[in-house]
């Protein structure tokens, strides 16, 4: 994983360094990369009859916290963790800790329904991986849900895109085929993957269905692969 330095000296203009003309010429607003991976983990979640009222949700890798921002409301509980202090500095009222080691995660075993890691795999050591898996899977509670969301290497727009990022400069990324393999090593049963990003935020928000019927088709900017307990 990039250590914490790093992303300790990203945080003040993290998105700054995000910027790129063919990722923002996406998108109207850059909140829509945020909202669009929530709109995509609540329906996976309501389409599978999952009641998440009252179910505690840890992110890792959290950052700036903007993903649990959106299911705050909706979870029992949101919590999160990453390795860099500065980047959850503003956090604001949602419960973070700091995780010292990559592959180790500062919560007891069973302690959530449900976790997400979002874009944080293609940051972290080979060697590592697995092992970070494993942690998820300690964490969560009997029937609890994975959610790994990664940049789709088959997509030659993110390929690019990530290429010459400097936040990237060192990322490794993994398909959805590798993904749910570590799933399935630290013994979680795989629910399924869905592609997403496929269209500008303009399209999606007119015809957000459309987009729906390609989710099989391994051609968009991310992925969302979904594992159980």
């Amino acid at each position: 994983m990039r250590t914490k330095a790093e992303f300790d000296n990203y945080a003040s203009d993290y998105e700054g360094m995000l910027r790129d003309p063919m990722r923002d010429g996406f998108v109207e607003n850059r909140e829509f990369y945020h909202r669009r991976k929530w709109l995509l983990i609540l329906n996976f979640l309501r389409n599978h009859k999952i009641d998440i009222s009252k179910m505690e949700w840890l992110d890792v890798g959290c950052g700036k916290c903007e993903l649990l921002g959106y299911g705050r409301a909706h979870f029992g509980r949101v919590v999160g963790c990453d390795p860099s202090r500065e980047m959850v500095r503003n956090a604001g009222k949602i419960e973070v800790r700091l995780q010292d080691a990559p592959a180790v995660l500062p919560f007891p075993d069973g302690s959530f329904d449900f976790a997400t890691a979002v874009c944080v795999y293609h940051h972290v050591e080979e060697l590592d991986r697995l092992p970070l898996t494993q942690e998820v899977q300690r964490v969560l509670r009997p029937n609890g849900t994975f959610c790994m969301i990664e940049h789709n290497p088959f997509n030659p727009v993110t390929r690019f895109i990530v290429s010459r990022s400097p936040i990237d400069v060192d990322a490794h990324l993994l398909t959805a085929h590798t993904a749910q393999r570590y799933s399935r090593a630290a013994g979680l049963r795989t629910m399924g993957t869905e592609y997403f990003l496929y269209l500008p935020e303009k399209l999606y928000d007119k015809a957000p269905r459309f987009e729906g019927l390609l989710g099989k088709l391994p051609l968009g900017g991310q992925y969302a692969m979904f594992a159980r307990k």
